[in-house]
């Protein structure tokens, strides 16, 4: 077992393979079985390459083989970081083969986030593409070597003209037998959400990321007919594994990838590709939606549009059905573990208002107060979760760990929700995203609800910043839907709709677009920076004329 990984409890595991939940497959065997029995179909498509189930199987085993020529051995770790597109597919199974652990890392990590990966895993390897979107990934790579010993192998999608990072397409040789993985091992390590801190390492075994492509395919079926669109970070669980690429792989179906979420780029692939399926962000959501008002692309092979990692509001949700033609399902769900879905089945009114049930019969869920005591049905409270795929651990994080479970292994997700008599689940914010103006907690997430009912406002988010006499403050960013609001109307219009005084914002600033991390999600962290009057790296909402952000206006 891999040092610094905290397993399931054994009782927990032994239950459940006795329940069937955990079947004693890989994921290589996963791809496996789909490969022989969908061999010339296609399996990935990204860019102008099209490649089958048979030929993706090869293109991992001689890719194994070539690692191994190269020095990677079993329980190594790899920090891999490709844009979207086959070799991410490619590379991760051949390491999969190899019993070697990919690190994922987004596109848009840099310096400090990559250095924290490596340091943090032990990556004795690197797989990164020469540049992308104008950054010069391989003077990153050759940088983070020097700095690190430990990070002896370089592999580059492209070429380097030093010689010292070895193409991927020269890592090639004949297919040789190897072990099979031991699928309750890891299999490769997700990374921590949020933008507040570098990222923690979710552990993910073969057994329960097996057996979570399995439970999401259920909850929404999907099948060899199926077409997927990668439209978010391949590296991203909702992405990978929601049933996402991996469940689509498993289930004979086609994978489309997308190399950047714009309706520009994935309107058309969705019409070309006959794509089935797609998952976005709801600042995704937000963009295909205004584009649709121009872009006429016939998406009538669309069947349903998965939203989720935050919070969608019922009005933005109405929209999908009339704007797509196909119905929406609502996700919740974490790289470290629990997953709840909409059903096919549900009311139109569960579609719209929450995130729906948990995908596992097994999955066990609590809301409670500050004191861990569960609270009422209809109460707001912090999720826990425990359940066959949801960690018990963070890696090599132990003191983290303390804080970030119960005595009985419950995850604690920093994250408000409520169950309905229903039994489903509404998202109400993250603790984290709570302000307390003068000692009355504000949500986030619920002024920025109010905020996009009105018409002349097309995206916002609130953040704090820090008053003198009040301790915190609202401050709302708002991108206008034509004429921008001023902070008066704002403040009229959600004080009608019965919003508390204390709640309406503070402050408004309107901006062009808001800043994204690399997940797609509204980056707050930028933006509470910003509002603290501190410089940020972001300069896209910057207003051309005058280098700052626009009409700033404080209420008394």
């Amino acid at each position: 077992m891999l040092e610094g990984f905290t397993p399931w409890p054994q009782n927990a595991a032994e239950r459940y393979r006795t329940e069937g939940l955990w079947r004693g497959e890989s994921l290589v065997d996963l791809l496996d079985t789909a490969a022989r029995a969908h061999g010339s179909k296609t399996a990935l498509v990204g860019g102008d390459r099209r490649i089958d189930y048979g030929e993706l199987a090869l293109l991992t085993r001689r890719t194994a083989a070539g690692l191994r020529a190269r020095g990677i051995r079993a329980g190594e770790r790899i920090v891999v970081q490709l844009p979207n597109g086959p070799d991410f597919v490619v590379v991760c199974f051949a390491l999969f083969r190899l019993g070697a652990k990919p690190v994922f890392a987004l596109p848009s990590h840099r310096l400090q986030e990559i250095r924290h990966l490596c340091e943090l895993s032990g990556a004795v390897g690197y797989v990164f593409p020469e540049s992308h979107h104008g950054f010069d990934h391989l003077a990153l790579a050759h940088r983070v070597r020097r700095e690190l010993p430990a990070l002896r192998h370089l592999f580059v999608l492209g070429k380097d003209a030093e010689g010292d990072a070895v193409p991927l397409a020269e890592v090639d040789a004949d297919p040789v037998e190897l072990p099979a993985p031991d699928p309750s091992d890891v299999a490769f390590f997700l990374l921590s959400g949020g933008t507040t801190a570098l990222p923690k390492l979710i552990p993910r075994t073969h057994d329960d990321y097996a057996y979570q492509v399995r439970a999401a395919r259920e909850a929404c079926p999907v099948g060899a007919d199926d077409v997927y669109l990668a439209v978010l970070p391949v590296e991203f669980n909702f992405t990978w594994g929601c049933p996402g690429v991996v469940g689509v792989l498993g289930a004979g179906g086609t994978v489309v990838m997308a190399e950047e979420p714009v309706p520009e780029v994935c309107l058309p692939l969705i019409a070309r590709e006959g794509v089935t399926f797609t998952s976005v962000v709801p600042s995704v959501l937000q963009l295909w939606l205004e584009a649709r008002e121009w872009m006429d692309d016939d998406l009538r092979s669309l069947r349903f549009l998965q939203v989720g990692s935050a919070k969608l509001y019922p009005e933005t949700a109405e929209r999908v059905q009339p704007a797509f033609g196909c119905r929406l399902q609502q996700v919740f769900g974490m790289a470290e573990g629990l997953l709840t879905f909409t059903r096919p089945e549900d009311p139109a009114a569960t579609v719209l208002t929450t995130q729906g049930r948990p995908v596992s019969p097994a999955d066990e869920i609590r809301i409670v107060d500050e004191q861990d005591r569960q609270v009422p049905v209809g109460t707001v409270g912090e999720l826990l979760a425990r359940g066959p795929y949801t960690l018990r651990g963070y890696y090599r994080a132990p003191e983290h760990n303390s804080r970030a479970f119960t005595e009985d292994g419950f995850y604690r997700s920093g994250d408000l929700a409520r169950l309905t008599p229903e039994g489903n689940l509404v998202i109400e914010g993250r603790i984290k995203d709570v302000i307390i103006r003068g000692g009355d907690k504000v949500s986030a997430a619920e002024v920025e609800g109010h905020l996009l009912t009105l018409d002349s406002v097309a995206r916002a988010a609130v953040v704090p910043y820090p008053d003198e006499f009040l301790g915190e403050r609202t401050c709302a960013y708002v991108v206008p839907a034509g004429q921008a609001p001023s902070l008066q109307g704002v403040k009229a219009a959600l004080e009608e709709r019965g919003l508390a005084a204390y709640k309406v914002p503070d402050r408004l600033e309107i901006v062009t677009e808001l800043p994204l991390t690399g997940l797609g999600k509204i980056d707050k962290k930028v933006l509470a920076a910003l509002a603290r009057g501190e410089s940020t790296s972001w300069t896209t909402g910057l207003l051309p004329s005058t280098g700052t952000r626009a009409a700033t206006t404080d209420s008394e």
